[in-house]
């Protein structure tokens, strides 16, 4: 049968795939939109299978807060090269995946993340047809509160900084200064970039390494026994 450039073109509006790959698509499906579709994302998930094994050394982390501030999202989308990560196309890639984060809420664990029939893997499987590169979502992480959150991104979208702040009432929450508060707390965690967010996060064994290494410094530095001794009271 013959397929019209219009058919072809509200085929690649959809798809994002090329011009010959609508057209080829179009005609196996006889000219059934939405049969097309499903023929290019299995020739999708073909491509990334033969992708899959490439390394994502690059790529960009995405936030998105709702209006109120008190739901948000923070994600990681990995690519191959700087290249594509600063393209429109992996750009809004991003933002779909965090919006997909956001609208799953606690549901977005990582077993949804990595579910192969799952809302992300759909989205980075026609990605990865239209990109051409091997994309992953390594991490993902939604957080509501009864306060207000606030973000930071840093380097291009090298890192990413979600801050939650509490206080007696809403008014003051919303107000010129928490949210600059919220800033500045959000870069210096970036500056610092922490381990761990709780005390009570951290394992054993780093607190015992750290308390090694700082008292090798102070022995090093001819310090009192009382004061190397005091290690304890620093790191309970």
């Amino acid at each position: 049968m013959s397929i019209t450039a219009a058919e072809v073109k509200a085929l690649r509006d959809r798809t994002g795939a090329g011009m010959m790959e609508c057209k080829a698509a179009l005609t196996e499906a006889g000219g059934n939109l939405e049969e097309a579709i499903t023929l290019l994302r299995k020739r999708g998930l073909a491509q990334a299978a033969k992708k899959a094994g490439r390394a994502t050394t690059e790529g960009l982390v995405t936030a998105l807060i709702q209006d109120d501030g008190r739901r948000g999202v923070l994600v990681e989308v990995d690519c191959e090269t700087d290249f594509v990560a600063r393209t429109d196309d992996f750009q809004a890639l991003a933002r779909d995946v965090a919006r997909a984060v956001f609208d799953a809420g606690h549901e977005a664990t990582e077993a949804w993340l990595r579910d192969a029939e799952g809302p992300v893997a759909a989205l980075v499987t026609a990605a990865i047809a239209k990109i051409g590169e091997n994309i992953t979502v390594p991490r993902a992480v939604y957080f509501e509160t009864d306060g207000i959150l606030g973000h930071y991104i840093h380097l291009g979208g090298k890192i990413g900084v979600l801050v939650e702040l509490r206080g007696e009432s809403d008014a003051a929450l919303r107000s010129d200064a928490a949210r600059t508060l919220l800033k500045e707390v959000a870069m210096h965690v970036a500056a610092a970039s922490p381990q761990y967010v709780r005390r009570d996060e951290v394992p054993a064994a780093v607190l015992d390494r750290e308390r090694s290494i700082y008292r090798a410094q102070l022995e090093g530095q001819n310090k009192p026994a009382a004061v190397i001794d005091s290690l304890s009271r620093w790191y309970p």
